[in-house]
């Protein structure tokens, strides 16, 4: 597989890591011996970018389901990895906390939590420096120049190689690279979500940023095995998505049928062919989807040996055209932190 260099950074990792968030919250039950398995096996296959943030494993509060426990994620990831530091880029974030009021959501960009919240990471995945760190959320009540100046600061200790931020606009991106180069911008991208096409990416692209897409597989609608009158259990985050209602589900599914069809004559996977389509836009693109089992992490990897001509790319780009999904990307409670400004 062809590497892709972070930014401006020295990190590169291959085109497809793994998201590990399912492993704490928001994807019904995991079992922590099973996921550590599943890591380890991933980075025997070849995985070499892992994904997380201190708040995986807390967020379940907002759905009413018990929680893991804040830094539940990293503190897995940091005992799945043990022994094998070096083999891995190691991606986490900040920002997110978990209250009792607004919800169980609270949104902190503040120089001095940043600091805290750094050192608390390390801690929990058991290791001197952090890779690639994220601000997870925008706090509006922060200049985005201050917090990311306390990144900087980390990077210049030793803690942090390169940093990156997660859900902004591009008028916040140029603001933030003026402070610190930003090496990698997190959003959600897919055949089923393309907001970030336009003025995000083209940013992205005159700034060195390379876009790094989580849920790339729309939530699992885009590898086929949804079926439009699905539905799912308390916790699982799709359960509160508009996209996924059942006034939604059959709409949002319908381009997937051409997905389907295209993936059999090409002798692959939908999620495989979906996941293609993302490594074959006109600008680097990182992909981390999420699984909990390991032969998803080994169909996964092989989307790279996928080859997609112009004209399936174009095809797919058209079935799946900006407006064909219908309803919002989160419920209210998680929609109000992804503005991008």
């Amino acid at each position: 597989m062809a590497r892709v260099r972070i930014g401006h950074s020295e990190l590169n990792v291959r085109p497809v890591g793994l998201g590990c968030m399912g492993m704490s919250q928001s994807y019904g039950q995991a079992d922590d011996s099973t996921s550590i398995r599943t890591i380890r096996s991933a980075l025997d296959l070849g995985v070499d970018h892992l994904d997380t943030s201190d708040v995986y494993g807390a967020s379940d509060i907002t759905w009413g389901v018990p929680i893991r426990g804040f830094g539940h994620n990293e503190e897995l990831i940091g005992k799945a990895i043990s022994g094998r530091r070096d083999d891995v880029v190691l991606a986490t974030k900040f920002a997110a906390r978990i209250n009792e009021t607004n919800d169980g959501i609270a949104i902190d960009g503040r120089p001095e939590y940043v600091t805290a919240a750094c050192e608390a990471s390390l801690r929990r995945l058991g290791t001197d420096v952090i890779d690639l760190y994220y601000y997870h959320r925008l706090d509006p009540r922060v200049p985005i120049e201050e917090t990311v100046g306390a990144m900087a600061e980390l990077v210049s200790a030793g803690k942090v190689r390169a940093i990156g931020l997660s859900e902004v606009g591009p008028q916040t991106l140029r603001q933030a690279h003026a402070v610190h180069p930003i090496a990698a911008l997190q959003s959600e991208y897919s055949l089923w979500e393309r907001g970030i096409e336009g003025d995000i990416a083209e940013t992205c692209a005159a700034l060195g940023v390379t876009l790094v897409a989580y849920s790339p597989l729309g939530r699992s609608a885009l590898t086929g095995a949804l079926a439009a009158d699905a539905t799912f259990a308390k916790g699982d985050l799709r359960a509160t998505n508009p996209r996924f209602t059942a006034e939604n589900l059959g709409t949002n599914l319908a381009p997937v049928a051409a997905l389907n069809a295209l993936a059999d004559q090409k002798g692959c996977r939908p999620g495989q062919l979906a996941l293609a389509w993302l490594l074959s836009r006109p600008f680097p693109v990182v992909t981390i989807p999420g699984t909990k089992r390991i032969e998803y992490v080994a169909e996964n990897l092989a989307a790279t040996n996928v080859a997609l001509s112009a004209d399936e790319s174009a095809y797919l780009s058209e079935c799946f055209a900006p407006g064909t999904i219908v309803g919002d990307r989160y419920a209210p409670v998680h929609a109000q932190t992804v503005a991008q400004r």
